[in-house]
């Protein structure tokens, strides 16, 4: 099975990321330590023609981590078809104790991937590259878990057995079990779609006041994330349903197949993509009074909240629509 073209494809593309985060951190770890733009010796005249390269390099090994993510959900939602009673990626990745948590570990490796490239983007709009040593120090801070990602995936692909029985999602995301899974399945759904559409209003407020006046980028960053984790809920909780309109079918996988449109793609894009971005106007808040960034930072955030806003609002409409048109009723709604 490991000879599967996507599998190959991942696991090289993993090694290729993992050769070139630890070539990025060893050259991070010159850069704390030896960064000095006053200085004008021959070893700072160096690290300065080198870190364009570096730079362009690590922006796409982020940018293959972001599209990997959906790569591998793609590869492991039809890897269903060797495994007894798979029936979407939520069997296949319960084959083995490596699965789920790699598919958790690439979702926030995704996330802050998304953040890095903001703050690298931000970084070389100045002459003085003023957030070289920050960017460098989250480069170093996110090695450990790419690392672990490229481990928990090779371990998920190289042990995979054909016609091993596992369980699908019917089970794995049903009411009746003791997971978290279970629990936001069992969510009673007036109570879960109030949460949901408060927090979709919260981020829009706070979005659009933020865009206007330039006031509450921390709030807004904050009630992105919050958005967030509480639509991935909230696909699990009642979203699902209307989609494949049965009352206990709470999989968030099956919508990433043909039979429903392949709606869940642009789903998730939307979702992750506004999280990034709202997320992205809070990091970069504490720069906002650097001289050579005083410029920049604040048009960036207005086309990262922008972006959030749309993104998010994607989200929302796309799930409402099903909500109101979609021929099931839930709990009368």
């Amino acid at each position: 099975m490991i000879f599967h073209p996507a599998i190959i494809a991942l696991c090289v593309a993993s090694l290729l990321i993992t050769f070139m985060l630890l070539y990025g951190a060893s050259y991070g770890t010159q850069i704390l330590r030896r960064w000095d733009i006053q200085s004008g010796s021959e070893g700072q005249l160096a690290l300065e023609r080198k870190t364009y390269l570096v730079s362009t390099f690590l922006n796409y090994v982020f940018g293959f981590e972001l599209l990997s993510l959906f790569l591998f959900i793609f590869t492991v939602d039809h890897l269903h078809i060797f495994f007894v009673g798979a029936m979407c990626a939520a069997g296949s990745l319960h084959v083995n104790g490596y699965g789920y948590p790699a598919l958790i570990l690439k979702v926030v490796n995704f996330v802050f991937a998304g953040l890095w490239l903001i703050l690298n983007y931000t970084d070389n709009k100045a002459y003085d590259y003023p957030l070289i040593k920050k960017k460098y120090l989250f480069l170093l801070l996110l090695t450990p878990p790419f690392l672990t990602e490229a481990v928990l995936q090779a371990n998920y692909f190289f042990r995979l057995t054909p016609n091993i029985i596992t369980s699908c999602c019917g089970s794995l995301f049903s009411g009746d079990g003791g997971s978290l899974t279970s629990e936001i399945s069992s969510l009673p759904s007036i109570p879960a779609k109030l949460v949901f559409y408060l927090s979709m209003i919260g981020t829009g407020i706070s979005g659009v006041r933020y865009y206007r006046h330039g006031k509450g980028g921390y709030l807004f960053s904050t009630t992105s994330a919050i958005a967030f984790f509480v639509s991935i809920a909230s696909l699990i909780s009642f979203i699902s349903l209307y989609f494949y309109e049965m009352p206990s079918h709470h999989c968030p996988f099956c919508v990433l197949q043909g039979e429903y449109g392949y709606v869940g793609y642009p789903l998730y894009v939307a979702l992750l993509g506004g999280a990034i971005c709202g997320m992205g106007v809070g990091v970069l808040m504490p720069f906002r009074n650097v001289k050579s960034l005083s410029e920049y930072i604040p048009q960036i955030q207005r086309r990262l909240t922008l972006a959030a806003l749309i993104l998010f609002f994607l989200f929302a409409g796309i799930a409402t629509y099903k909500v109101l048109f979609s021929g099931f009723v839930l709990e009368g709604y």
